[in-house]
């Protein structure tokens, strides 16, 4: 149950507080009016799906790139396992693969983190494969290099999604007008239900819409960084460990 309940945060509150104290402000000085909420609609709604959609695609994207990671770095640790090299270099290629696969996996796994690691445990199987190239020969060596920069190209492709998401100026116009939501919507609220009807009906709908924007905010918010293992969505990098189980 605790799972479900990681999208409730300061923003949360500080919404339900803002949905809580407007209808008592609307009904303490009689503000009620009547206007078409359409465009406020269009103002939260549309980006808001937009950020929602966009974080998802990153998702989907990082699962690719993960599959292509995985494949490709496990075709290279075949290629070593197969190869002529004494069983001592053997071992030595297979644990700068797991070296690379963990690195890669400590980088995404933390916000705000260097890929000074993940480059050179890259360039360290690159320069291990350059060193055995008389031993594998030179067409080995050469088919685990090519399938060493589809591991490059996909890890690459995971450190963007990492570190560039969707843009800021966006979500925060979006969570803006989650905030002032309540102080436009309340009075209208209160117009079509009827200053003579109980208030708490106008306090229940104020406050549910408020908690479902800045619900479905939360959750793009959390989704658009699928590596952290916060999120009910988030991506389990150990499904694409070189030694999973």
């Amino acid at each position: 149950m605790s799972r479900y309940l990681i999208i409730l945060n300061f923003r949360t509150l500080f919404a339900l507080s803002i949905s809580f104290f407007t209808p008592f402000i609307a009904y303490r000085y009689d503000i009620i009016y009547d206007i078409d909420l359409t465009l406020i609609s269009i103002a939260i709604i549309f980006p808001l799906v937009f950020a929602i959609r966009g974080a998802f695609r990153r998702r989907e994207k990082a699962l690719e790139h993960l599959s292509l990671y995985r494949a490709s770095l496990k075709t290279v640790e075949n290629i070593i396992s197969s190869s002529k090299l004494e069983s001592h270099d053997v071992k030595k290629g297979i644990e700068l693969i797991n070296n690379s696969n963990t690195g890669l996996f400590d980088f995404l796994s933390i916000s705000d983190s260097s890929t000074e690691i993940h480059d050179n445990n890259i360039n360290q199987i690159y320069e291990f494969l350059k060193t055995k190239k008389n031993v594998m020969g030179g067409g080995t060596v050469q088919k685990a290099i090519r399938f060493l920069k589809d591991t490059v190209d996909s890890a690459d492709n995971l450190v963007g999604i990492h570190r560039h998401r969707t843009p800021i100026s966006l979500k925060a116009y979006c969570l803006i007008f989650v905030y002032i939501f309540p102080l436009v919507y309340t009075p209208t609220i209160i117009y079509k239900i009827g200053v003579e009807n109980p208030y708490f009906l106008t306090y229940f709908v104020v406050i549910l819409s408020e908690f479902i924007l800045i619900s479905l905010y939360n959750i793009q918010d959390q989704m658009e960084y699928p590596f952290d293992r916060e999120g009910l969505d988030d991506i389990n990098l150990n499904d694409f460990k070189m030694t999973r189980k």
